[in-house]
């Protein structure tokens, strides 16, 4: 077979054939090469900076836990709360603190600030192994045992006939709010290593009865009885999630509710709010909390009468930016702003529910479920007094209410809750 001759070039010199062959792609690369200037060059990235965050994420995430979706919902129903908290309290104090001459916006300020903290302590918390929280469960006890008993030294500051609170430099600390949390985790701690031995009942005395009555009597002695009866259905709760036998569970509500009567029975101002909240408001004044936080909320009808319109704020409801501050709420919001309210509170307890069903330790079972109980009912009693089911025993509305030891350490709570749902149950396990 006869070879094709080599064809001249546009030059003048000869191609080969089989450049002829492939020519119009080989032209068209000539070309883009001639026509390529420095400037259109592509800059290439350096790869460990495109790299950077995703390996700082799957580091971060190996050593802390790759987070669920009960993390997500339980960040967002609590930063939802929070910021409606601090614009109602924004609301709710502006008439008073105005009336005393003072700046509108103090309380606000120092509201913001406290949420900041609290947020990011919640982060920090959530960051924590949940091994380590069974390390330093006996220490949070005796903090708690230390703190409760400064009360009654000349550190005790005594805010409205009970005396529960720390002064510190200036700063006001109630450290019955940090025993919630410290109870909390002592508890399981506790629980979870005594195993089945919780169904006899001395191991059920000892040492979780000692503990959380030595808790539950620093707070009475400081006449808080509305802290502590959050403290024992949290401790009612957390027997509950272990599994202790419900004969019990039903000695300890007999207990708690003996306690609760008697130190309504023999308080002067305990005895009358109770026969205020049924009716007898034949001592002056008696009946204004109940009968204006009513008028609040029947005034804000379907959609309420707008942001910072209320009208029952101004010194008609005492604490409206605090224990009453779900009526003020009702009265600007509506009802339907109410219904917002519970139905976050709703979706933040399904979801710590979640983190409580998705793992098969009881440590982390009786901790959710008791920070759980505190959060939950706390508010349920909150707005159960303020529409009249119940009488007035003084706790905030978490997350919402004015207070800052509250918050801080409510959002703290979370954080052990989210430091739980951020690993898997097979994950923990190998590393408890």
């Amino acid at each position: 077979m006869a070879k094709k001759p080599a064809q001249p070039s546009r030059s003048g010199k000869a191609t080969p054939a089989a450049a002829v062959k492939g020519s119009a792609p080989v032209t068209a690369v000539a070309a883009a090469t001639v026509n390529r200037t420095p400037q259109s060059a592509p800059v290439k990235e350096s790869p460990g900076k495109a790299k950077l965050f995703p390996r700082f994420r799957s580091w971060f995430n190996f050593r802390v836990g790759r987070p669920t979706s009960a993390y997500y919902w339980i960040i967002g129903t609590t930063l939802a709360l929070t910021l409606i908290g601090r614009m109602t309290v924004l609301s709710a104090s502006t008439a008073e603190t105005i009336s005393e001459g003072k700046d509108p916006y103090d309380l606000f300020i120092k509201e913001a600030g406290f949420a900041v903290i609290g947020l990011v302590l919640m982060f920090i918390l959530s960051c924590v192994p949940p091994a380590l929280w069974k390390k330093v469960a006996p220490y949070l006890l005796g903090l708690a045992v230390v703190l409760l008993a400064l009360v009654f030294t000349p550190l005790g500051v005594d805010v409205q006939g009970n005396k529960n609170w720390l002064g510190l430099g200036g700063v006001q600390f109630q450290p019955s709010e940090a025993a919630k949390l410290a109870l909390a985790v002592w508890m399981g701690a506790v629980l979870a290593a005594k195993g089945s031995l919780i169904r006899r009942f001395v191991h059920v005395v000892i040492p979780v009865g000692i503990g959380g009555g030595m808790i539950l009597a620093l707070i009475l002695l400081g006449k808080d009885l509305g802290t502590a009866i959050i403290v024992g259905i949290m401790v009612l709760a957390g027997l509950m999630f272990a599994a202790v036998p419900k004969r019990f569970l039903f000695l300890a509500l007999g207990a708690g509710a003996l306690v609760a009567f008697l130190f309504s029975f023999f308080s002067d101002n305990r005895s009358g709010r109770i026969s205020s909240w049924l009716g007898d408001c034949s001592v002056d004044g008696a009946c204004d909390q109940y009968l204006n936080g009513a008028y609040a909320l029947a005034s804000g009808g379907w959609f309420g009468v707008g942001l910072g319109q209320s009208r029952q704020k101004w010194n008609w409801i005492p604490e409206a930016h605090n224990d009453f501050i779900f009526a003020i709420i009702g009265e600007e919001f509506g009802l339907l702003g109410t219904l917002v309210i519970v139905g976050l509170y709703a979706v933040l307890a399904f979801s710590i529910f979640r983190v409580i069903n998705s793992r098969n330790d009881p440590f982390s079972r009786v901790v959710c479920g008791m920070i759980m109980t505190w959060i939950i009912g706390q508010a349920v009693v909150n707005i159960a007094v303020v529409v009249g089911l119940l009488p007035v025993i003084g706790v905030p509305l978490p997350l919402i209410s004015y207070g800052g030891t509250s918050l801080i350490m409510v959002l703290a709570a979370l954080g052990v809750v989210l430091s739980f749902s951020r690993t898997e149950p097979e994950r923990n396990l190998l590393t408890s």
